[in-house]
């Protein structure tokens, strides 16, 4: 099944993230192994943005709550038992 929002094909959960900000999501986060000169750069586009739109977080922070609230179960932690250890054989003695 596709999903679209918009005119737009969402494949994965950055891409609903980035449909849903308008913005790639690394804007806001940054990427692993960025420069400083990279990082002041994508500092400087994230506050433009902001200044050309000053209710940008309101609105992303309603559209969390939102998620939240129709999905209660991502919250949901289950703890996961751990496989017993298996002790490593030793080669020629018999068991």
């Amino acid at each position: 099944m596709r999903t679209y929002i918009g005119r737009q094909q969402a494949i994965s959960a950055a891409d609903f993230a980035e449909l849903a900000l308008g913005t790639p999501v690394e804007l806001w986060l940054g990427v692993e192994g960025e420069t400083d000169e990279e990082r002041a750069a994508r500092e400087d586009a994230a506050r433009d943005i902001l200044a050309d739109d000053p209710d940008l977080p309101d609105d992303l922070i309603r559209i969390a709550a939102q998620v939240i609230e129709e999905n209660p179960d991502l919250f949901d932690v289950i703890p996961l038992s751990r496989p017993a250890r298996r002790r490593a054989a030793r080669k020629g003695v018999a068991a």
